[in-house]
């Protein structure tokens, strides 16, 4: 029978039975009664999340102009560039843009060294574990580009208020060739005769590992109730995911069951959700969209909503007691996918940092959108000047057109040949044409931007010395000086750098190792360079090969604890620490109480150095070259301070 899912849309009707095989015994068939529940019950969701994170569409999508520098600009700016490009109009002037770009730049230094995530053994049977942990996590985090995502994340934090991800586990089928051996068995010899190699393509999984996939503030359909910074608080979680009819039949393939009814999409034409309305701003200086033409292309919406449900109430089972469940819905009307989480840490996969929140708002008031007023201002205040002075440097004439030929005078070019009327032919043409005298009354308009973008700095934390410029006070800017402005602009920057880590970081560093300790099926070969070098030679040294250990998914059960960073950067004195060094080095009772090899290492990071470790010697120091020298040699040696006794003894 047919399963007309809306009467309204005749083309999402289908009459053939695609044959699917629902998880649990379900009958999730389009247009089945618990099918129709179920979706009614997601849509309602969505739309109560939409109706309230829309409130804040109008003002993103302000601060998305203004980080794209657009401005519209009206009738007589359009005829004034049409007629003479180069003329100068209305412009937005970036600073907001350099501010953005000055606090992701501090993000990025304070969170983006390898390793991003680090893991500690809770007891000492689960050491090793934890450091083979880390090396897996973070050769997945090189492979899935994590740290693009991160910057993602950071930047809608800063844009929006807001910056969501999900923590995933991916696996990446693809073909790898590899080389056989062909032949035939020889009765007469009695064994297999070989011809030769040949290539065979098989298919097979190519990469299995954590991932990270943002999501746009604008398509984030969170719980309205909770905090945004607590989603793991709410009754359900999700957004919207545009993709194509392509893409979700490849899915369909490679899910083993766990996504159906795809099927039925097809034919469907524009299954854009009425929730994903587009207000995004970043495309209006462009004109382009992510749009896709559905002329060419079949764009289908997912939106995905994880819910903490009793399963009896939802006639998904027997269970009295929550659990949570993930759905996916297709073009707003087809179920393609509903199965029990079933995630070691049982958390919804999201996580929102909010470096501005106030710790109840849903969506909080966005840095961008704290400076938005003075950036407006400042626009105001330069564009102002700019037309004043382009009013100002056009000819302003009073004209008699009695005297004057009114075409001559309008002629733009230089060297002008005015002529008379022949009633004004030998009189006095003084009083012809006149000036207007032009008073600029916007020139003190840049230096009140001066002050304006004093004041969107102090507001933002992103300061002069942050952004790398010397703010002069007098003729000469002492060291001191300078590094005590550099470190109290830095403090600033590391409070919302420390909050991001507690809210985001961690939550993501969590959920990778126990994707990985859950879903990793395959071996994997890691690095052994790095701050574990010595402790895994010593350890696994018989499983090394070329500095590679192999990692077995048995390996990575341990409990774990993850260190987060604590969002500073180093800004120590290089020099300072060099002076430090060379007292300790030169002093015996110091020397005995402080480990020199580790504070030359934390100088030559505060230099710049990224991996120290990569030069130690492996195996340590060797041993120390001794010779005999005669007793009048030493105690002369020994008064000179070239060598002292062993250990500091007298």
């Amino acid at each position: 029978m047919p399963y007309n899912l809306d009467p309204n849309q005749t083309a999402l009707s289908s009459t053939q039975d695609f044959g699917y095989k629902y998880p649990e015994g379900l009958d999730l068939r389009p247009g089945s009664s618990l099918h129709q529940d179920l979706l009614t019950k997601i849509i309602q969701r969505a739309r109560e999340s939409h109706n309230e994170i829309s409130k804040k569409y109008s003002s993103w999508r302000s601060v998305d102009e203004t980080l794209t520098a657009y401005i519209s600009t009206d009738d007589a700016e359009e005829m004034l560039k049409k007629a003479d490009s180069r003329k100068p109009i209305s412009i937005v002037v970036p600073f907001s843009y350099a501010t953005l770009e000055t606090l992701l730049t501090y993000f990025v230094a304070a969170f983006l060294d390898s390793p991003i995530f680090k893991y500690e053994g809770t007891s000492p049977e689960d050491v090793l574990g934890a450091i083979l942990m880390e090396k897996v996590v973070d050769q997945n985090v090189a492979r899935a580009k994590v740290a693009l995502n991160l910057h993602t994340m950071w930047r809608d934090s800063f844009a929006y208020g807001i910056g969501a991800v999900s923590p995933g586990w991916t696996k990446e089928w693809g073909y790898r060739t590899r080389f056989v051996d062909q032949g035939f068995f020889s009765s007469i010899f009695s064994r297999f005769v070989n011809e030769g190699k040949r290539r065979v393509q098989e298919e097979t999984i190519i990469y299995e590992g954590n991932k990270l996939s943002n999501i746009d503030p604008y398509l984030y359909l969170p719980d309205p109730n909770v905090p945004a910074h607590e989603p793991q608080r709410g009754e359900f979680n999700g957004w919207i995911d545009p993709s194509n009819i392509m893409a979700l039949l490849s899915e369909e393939a490679e899910s083993d069951g766990d996504i159906f009814n795809v099927q039925y999409l097809k034919g469907i034409g524009n299954g854009r959700s009425l929730f994903n309305t587009g207000n995004s701003g970043r495309y209006s200086k462009t004109g382009d969209t992510t749009s896709m033409a559905p002329s060419t292309t079949t764009p289908i919406d997912k939106i995905h909503m994880y819910v903490n449900l009793i399963p009896q109430e939802w006639k998904l089972g027997q269970s009295k007691r929550p659990e949570k469940w993930l759905f996916t819905v297709g073009a707003d009307k087809i179920i393609i996918r509903a199965k029990k989480l079933g995630l070691n840490h049982n958390r919804y996969p999201t996580v929102v940092g909010a470096p501005d929140f106030d710790g109840y708002s849903v969506t909080p008031l966005s840095r961008m959108e704290t400076i938005y007023g003075l950036q407006t201002t400042l626009d105001w205040l330069f564009n102002s000047h700019i037309a004043n002075v382009r009013k100002a440097i056009n000819d302003m004439l009073v004209v008699d057109p009695s005297l004057i030929n009114i075409n001559d005078l309008k002629d733009p070019q230089p060297g002008k040949l005015v002529r008379l009327r022949r009633s004004a032919w030998g009189r006095d043409v003084k009083g012809a044409v006149q000036q207007l005298a032009v008073v600029d009354v916007t020139k003190q308009h840049i230096q009140d931007s001066a002050y304006v973008v004093d004041l969107m700095q102090k507001c933002s934390a992103a300061v002069d010395s942050v952004m790398g410029v010397i703010d002069r006070r007098g003729e000469r800017v002492s060291a001191t000086e300078s590094r005590d402005v550099n470190s109290n602009a830095l403090s600033r920057l590391a409070k919302a750098a420390r909050v991001t880590s507690i809210q985001a970081m961690y939550d993501i560093g969590y959920m990778f190792a126990s994707h990985t300790q859950q879903l990793m099926s395959k071996e994997l070969w890691v690095d052994t360079t790095g701050r574990w070098a010595e402790t895994l030679e010593a350890d696994y040294g018989q499983r090394m090969e070329k500095g590679k250990i192999k990692v077995m998914p048995w390996d990575l059960s341990v409990d774990y604890d993850l260190t987060i960073k604590d969002g500073s950067v180093m800004s120590g004195d290089a020099q300072v620490w060099s002076q430090v060094f060379q007292v300790i080095a030169s002093n015996p009772a110091l020397l005995g109480a402080f480990d020199l090899p580790r504070i030359f290492k934390h100088i030559a990071r505060l230099m710049g150095a990224k991996d120290v470790d990569e030069f130690i010697i492996k195996g340590g120091m060797p041993p120390a070259q001794m010779s005999m020298v005669p007793d009048a040699l030493a105690i002369a040696e020994k008064q000179a301070g070239n060598i002292v006794p062993v250990g500091g003894a007298a």
